[in-house]
């Protein structure tokens, strides 16, 4: 999540103080430690009608390690691993507007002012004989509360060598942070790990991550922008300008959908509701800015179903327009 390399974001963010109609969460979750092309929306009524039988018992308690739900005929959850918190001081959300204009958004949506608080939160999907993983969460990040995603894991009811398929959507330490266990071994040993080629290439290219390409190498399969990846049930959909390979990713069953939107936005009042303010992460900015308004409004449009990696958890929602702009409209 940097916006020049690795370790830069992460002294930057100490100094600064962090598709349609699928089926809402359950509440049996276990308790514990682009070139935006967007996919196709099922109809807005049939969406409506799924989100409202079961919204009642959607509401995660505090502490949960996981909330389970539904793609379709796919069993999922949103796998808690930890927090980032982003202080309100013009040098990372927002950059270069004064820290009283995003406080005086910040509250009147009802939140502190005076940071930003990112939830981190990997998505598994079980598809058959395959499990998958969007994402590995932080591990041992020093700018995050993080490291819970095999606790996580294993009380949603999988072990770490039961994945399969790690589908990263960008090479940023929250994201891949969780690939290698603290002594350096693969975390997923028997999972193949995908990313766009582009991503790649960029994460070979910085000295700094050495270790850990040596130590993913053999597992990675690297694949052209929006590749479809497992067919007729996961495909790649890049979002440009966060980082030089960025991609989320369409999870379908059946008619039904779900996006996975990486880090196309971060905070789910600040980059939905001012997508054109910029952010300290997003490499290009001008083109993570124009990006990220064009999956927002394809989103809102479609009335697309939305897994948010970073929004509060567990994530799960909709965008939807709201005058010129956008606001996140949760599950729960």
């Amino acid at each position: 999540m940097t916006r020049h390399s690795l370790s830069l974001l992460i002294a930057a963010a100490l100094a600064s103080a962090a598709l349609a109609a699928c089926s809402r969460p359950q509440a049996d979750a276990a308790a514990g430690a682009a070139s935006a092309e967007a996919p196709a929306a099922a109809a807005p009524a049939q969406a409506h009608a799924a989100d409202a039988a079961s919204a009642a018992s959607a509401q995660p308690e505090a502490g949960k390690a996981f909330v389970a739900f539904k793609i379709g005929q796919l069993s999922a959850a949103a796998l808690k691993d930890g927090d980032i918190d982003v202080a309100n001081d013009g040098k990372t959300f927002a950059v270069g507007r004064p820290p009283a204009e995003v406080a005086a958004l910040l509250s009147a949506n009802g939140q502190p002012t005076d940071a930003l608080h990112l939830s981190i939160q990997p998505l598994l999907v079980r598809s058959g004989e395959r499990t998958l993983l969007f994402d590995t969460g932080a591990g041992n990040a020093s700018f995050a509360r993080a490291g819970r995603l095999q606790d996580a894991l294993r009380a949603s009811g999988s072990e770490p060598g039961q994945v399969t398929d790690i589908f990263i959507s960008h090479a940023h330490p929250d994201h891949i942070g969780g690939l290698l266990t603290p002594a350096g071994a693969l975390a997923f040993p028997n999972a193949t790990i995908h990313l766009s080629a582009p991503e790649w290439a960029w994460l070979q290219a910085n000295k700094d991550n050495a270790t850990l390409v040596a130590a993913i190498a053999p597992k990675v399969q690297a694949f052209a922008p929006n590749a479809e990846l497992v067919p007729g049930t996961v495909k790649a959909v890049a979002v440009d300008g966060h980082t030089p390979g960025h991609s989320a990713y369409e999870i379908a069953s059946g008619q039904e959908r779900l996006l996975y939107i990486g880090d196309s936005a971060h905070s789910s009042i600040v980059s939905v509701q001012r997508p054109q303010w910029t952010i300290q992460f997003d490499g290009d900015a001008a083109k993570a800015e124009a990006s990220r308004y064009a999956l927002l409004k394809r989103i809102a449009d479609g009335n697309l179903h939305v897994y948010a990696v970073h929004f509060p958890f567990p994530g799960l929602g909709r965008i939807k327009a709201q005058g010129e702009s956008f606001v996140w409209v949760p599950d729960l």
